[in-house]
């Protein structure tokens, strides 16, 4: 029963015009970056890949990202049921740990994942989600791999301290203060397969 940090980069984005706010069926995945704990190993999937991408996610029992519930969670599993044989996969029925979520119910606020990753790594984000989709438009795949693998170990390394001390520094809005931030324990993930 494994544990999978993820994150997807898509093509184009809610703010596209032919997209639209909230349409998740017409965001077209252009990677998804995965890091399995059982293999200790990090996976790249292009869109033609998804079904690789289904047979790792289908070990998992627990999903860990950062704002996965509001982005990664929909689009990807739109694209699982699509698959000829998905053999009733549906990430929602899985086990998640959205790490901006966890900060939010503790202090009411969002925060990015480079600003968090400053806090507690010492190192942030090695772009936006703006310069990703303009990898892809350019055909620089090896790059935009790179640069989602990036955001998916800075979110494996949070959820590693997460798991450990059950906080993360959060630097304060307002002030910039950082803040040793209590949140929920993580309890450990059910063992069933869906």
């Amino acid at each position: 029963m494994d544990t999978i940090v993820f994150d997807i980069e898509t093509q184009n984005f809610f703010t596209d015009p032919e997209v639209g706010w909230n349409n998740y069926e017409a965001l077209k995945i252009s990677v998804v970056g995965a890091y399995s704990y059982v293999q200790d190993k990090y996976f790249t999937f292009e869109e033609d890949e998804m079904e690789g991408a289904a047979e790792l996610f289908r070990t998992a029992v627990r999903l860990v990202g950062f704002s996965m519930n509001r982005y990664d969670v929909p689009v990807l599993n739109l694209y699982f049921q699509k698959l000829k044989d998905r053999m009733g996969l549906d990430l929602w029925k899985k086990d998640r740990v959205d790490l901006l979520e966890e900060i939010e119910v503790a202090t009411g606020e969002r925060i990015s994942l480079d600003k968090l990753a400053q806090a507690n790594l010492g190192v942030g984000k090695s772009g936006h989600g703006a310069e990703a989709i303009a990898l892809y438009n350019e055909g620089r795949m090896e790059e935009l791999k790179a640069y989602c693998v990036q955001d998916v170990k800075l979110t494996k390394e949070l959820y590693d301290i997460y798991k450990k001390k059950g906080e993360l520094i959060v630097p304060d809005r307002i002030t910039g203060e950082l803040v040793s931030v209590r949140l929920r324990a993580v309890e450990p993930a059910q063992a069933t397969l869906l």
